[in-house]
């Protein structure tokens, strides 16, 4: 996901062009990582010293509902980033320290499938991530 493909998205449900909307995108397309909503918000005060925690929040939910971002929980808090514009299933390794991630094509599901049989159950979708620290957070600890 880029900035351009996420207003385009956002034009087409029907949403307006905003100032803010553009300026959190464009943190997103920066950051590269998980982002808490104060993060975001902090990171927004400057451009925008009267901005709200619910402006911020209403937008990163916006966000997700027409997968713009993707939401994973740290530490007790949502973060949130750029989609992911790989049309690949993969999962995601992510640095505690930094929230950087990267991303990883082996699917735990994948063994499932093969080995485990389960007729009384659907499975209809499934979340992988590994938790860790990165090289350059390791190298400054």
């Amino acid at each position: 996901m880029n900035v351009q493909e996420a207003l385009e998205k956002l034009k087409k449900a029907g949403y307006k062009y905003t100032g803010k909307r553009k300026t959190l995108l464009e943190l997103f397309a920066t950051e590269k990582r998980y982002m808490s909503a104060k993060e975001i918000l902090a990171s927004m005060k400057g451009s925008y010293p009267g901005i709200s925690f619910d402006t911020v929040y209403r937008n990163l939910s916006l966000f997700e509902e027409l997968n713009i971002v993707e939401v994973t929980e740290l530490e007790g808090e949502k973060r949130f980033r750029f989609n992911c514009s790989f049309t690949h299933h993969h999962h995601h390794v992510i640095c505690m320290e930094c929230g950087k991630t990267k991303q990883i094509s082996v699917c735990p599901m994948d063994w499932m499938t093969e080995n485990v049989k389960n007729d009384d159950f659907t499975v209809t979708g499934h979340k992988f991530e590994i938790y860790g620290c990165c090289a350059d957070c390791q190298a400054s600890l």
